[in-house]
């Protein structure tokens, strides 16, 4: 049986400033616990969100913070090739990651969305 839903919302990151503030506000706004990561050089919490999404905070240097939702895809190289089909933008080329490959597009007059493919299911090869 195919799931309800085919390209599930999986993981919501937060891209802000101010990372202690932010996490100070939503874990005690709505007690979502928040854990430090290791992501090399970055400050990195993930986010206990509730069932079934996960979610983190990345400090960036930006004027205005924004939530980026990750939806999952079968295959990363597609889902990004099928966005410039109907006239998005790559921003950010697929790319490997410990847990997965991610890559982000821009909808035509829309906002930013991130693709995740996670690593139970390996990518085809590139195809450059």
């Amino acid at each position: 049986m195919a799931p309800a839903f085919p390209n599930p919302v999986v993981h919501l990151e937060l891209h802000t400033c101010n990372l202690p503030r932010a996490c100070a506000f939503y874990t005690r706004l709505f007690g979502w616990r928040a854990e430090r990561v290791s992501a090399g050089s970055r400050s990195y919490l993930a986010l206990e969100l509730g069932d079934g999404i996960e979610g983190g905070v990345v400090e960036r240097d930006m004027e205005r913070a924004v939530w980026l939702p990750y939806v999952e895809v079968p295959d990363i190289e597609d889902a990004a090739e099928r966005a410039r089909e109907l006239g998005g933008s790559v921003l950010l080329e697929p790319r490997e990651g410990p847990a997965g490959w991610r890559s982000i597009v821009g909808a035509p007059a829309a906002a930013e969305i991130a693709l995740w493919q996670p690593k139970r299911a390996p990518p085809r090869g590139p195809r450059r």
